[in-house]
């Protein structure tokens, strides 16, 4: 097996996506498969890779690695993005799951018709309000990062989970000044920055072309 970082996944954000985000803010070189045909997926199914016949799939340190919370935790450790000790990493973990559980509502929107899609942004616009972003502005008020004093899966998940929410929601944070000056400090950051910039990973909002082909790889 390769030494490189490989990542199948589709063509767009879904689970991988914060995987994405973490091994670039690591500042860390990555490859992708993208799978487009149902039979790149049979062959991984045969080849053995999936365990649990699912994506996404990193290939990293001679291991295939699926299972998306173990896949991050891996690489928050390996990258020092786990903090300094047990307590701190819990901590990281918590803010983690909650974030992680926020942005799971977002990616099932493009699968959503019409009118459950416009029903579950408003759900989750007041959850997103009323339980989730309170507890990080709290968390951020006289500190640079949420847990400890170096940047930790917490921070690069909650970068990402902010962004995604101003595409549908463009003045939430007007209400979160913490939030807001966390954001703008992350995007100083050299691999955040460069994450940023067009041309890069990351992926853009899922459009019908993504439904469409995770339904026909996945035999839906």
């Amino acid at each position: 097996m390769s030494e490189k970082i490989v990542l199948y996944y589709f063509n767009g954000r879904g689970k991988m996506e914060s995987i994405r985000w973490l091994l670039a803010a690591a500042g860390v070189h990555f490859e992708e498969v993208n799978l487009t045909k149902r039979e790149q997926y049979e062959k991984l199914l045969n080849d053995g890779a999936l365990m649990f016949q699912q994506v996404p799939l990193v290939e990293i340190d001679g291991m295939q690695l699926v299972q998306t919370k173990a896949i991050m935790n891996y690489i928050a450790g390996k990258y020092n993005l786990n903090g300094k000790d047990l307590k701190e990493r819990v901590m990281i973990e918590m803010y983690s799951e909650g974030l992680c559980d926020c942005m799971e509502m977002i990616m099932m929107l493009v699968f959503k018709k019409a009118q459950e899609k416009e029903t579950q942004l408003g759900v989750i616009k007041g959850k997103v309000t009323s339980r989730y972003f309170p507890v990080y502005e709290k968390a951020l008020s006289g500190s640079q990062y949420l847990v400890g004093s170096q940047l930790s899966r917490a921070d690069v998940h909650l970068m990402e989970a902010t962004l995604m929410l101003e595409e549908l929601f463009p003045t939430i944070l007007s209400t979160f000044p913490n939030l807001k000056a966390f954001q703008d400090r992350m995007r100083s950051l050299p691999t955040i920055n460069k994450f940023l910039q067009p041309g890069s990973q990351r992926k853009p909002q899922p459009d019908d072309v993504y439904v469409k082909t995770v339904m026909e790889v996945l035999n839906f």
